[in-house]
């Protein structure tokens, strides 16, 4: 899959996810949480793509952008 498919999914579903889960920005989502989600749920597969700095890298990025965490990088 491209990356920026990816991220825009990525994206899409962290929302997603927090809604489910309500989870919300004050409680400090957790990345690893997400990822599990992901498997369970049959959206791993937006985890594979190629990146210099790593799949795990830009993904949670892009989490952490989504749901207003960037503060912890």
């Amino acid at each position: 899959m491209k990356k920026a498919e990816c991220e825009t999914a990525i994206r899409s579903l962290a929302t997603k996810w927090a809604r489910e889960t309500g989870v919300g920005k004050s409680d400090h989502p957790s990345f690893s949480s997400f990822k599990t989600w992901l498997r369970e749920t049959g959206y791993a597969g937006y985890l594979n793509f190629r990146s210099v700095a790593g799949h795990n890298y830009d993904a949670e990025a892009w989490f952490d952008d989504e749901l207003g965490q960037n503060w912890r990088r």
